[in-house]
């Protein structure tokens, strides 16, 4: 019953359509409308308006404007669809090669809308309770996985601490192309015309790792006391 009222005040065009078509519309808007203003200050009404639907299609899709937004960040991360495995028995530099060819594909290779970059960005400088649950369900696992492959890199004899360093310098390198990309082509004009691709970004990165991961240095080992 409470579809059915919400549906009676729809526009006929939007009745029209399916509701998957209703359900992106609003993701799209939503996306442009929260990069824009930050989730606080994004009403509801903003992003109907930008979407063309009626206010009644936000809470009939996802409820209320914060399932809406969570919704819109998991696209951005994202947490939706499928996303290739990582062979276990793979040695440890084609791990490595793997998993920040995923993941820099995954931020940067797939073409999408500007705001989704600037979105994230917001979202890493004014974290809302949508970015808890990003981080428990992809982004801890995906951390550990790298640390995993350092470790088979690097050896025994380094702390966890040292590993997630190492692993958030890997990380680092794609984020800065991601995130500062207007800064880039300034320092370098040619990126602006030719701009590394995720597969050229990817193996880059991964051959400057590797190289810094088998070389770093291990603790010295600790000296016994003489009695």
């Amino acid at each position: 019953m409470k579809r059915s009222i919400q549906m009676a005040g729809l526009p006929t065009a939007e009745l029209q359509a399916s509701p998957a078509d209703t359900r992106q519309r609003l993701l799209d808007a939503a996306g442009q409308v929260f990069a824009q203003h930050g989730f606080h200050q994004a009403t509801v009404r903003q992003i109907t308006e930008q979407a063309g639907v009626n206010l009644a299609a936000v809470n009939y899709h996802f409820r209320d404007k914060a399932e809406l937004y969570a919704a819109v960040m998991r696209d951005c991360f994202c947490l939706s669809g499928t996303r290739p495995e990582i062979d276990p028995a793979l040695p440890a530099p084609e791990r490595l090669r793997a998993w920040i060819f995923r993941f820099v594909e995954e931020k940067m290779g797939r073409a999408g809308p500007s705001w989704r970059h600037q979105l994230m960005a917001r979202e890493m400088q004014e974290p809302t309770p949508a970015l808890g649950a990003m981080v428990e369900e992809r982004i801890c696992p995906d951390a550990r996985d790298l640390a995993t492959i350092i470790r088979s890199i690097c050896g025994p004899d380094l702390t966890e601490y040292q590993i997630y360093l190492l692993g958030f310098s890997i990380v680092g390198q794609a984020i800065f192309h991601l995130s500062h990309a207007a800064m880039v082509v300034r320092i370098y004009p040619p990126f602006s015309e030719n701009p590394p691709d995720a597969a050229t970004l990817s193996e880059h990165i991964h051959q400057f790792s590797l190289a810094a991961l088998t070389s770093f240095p291990h603790p010295a080992p600790t000296r016994k006391s003489k009695k």
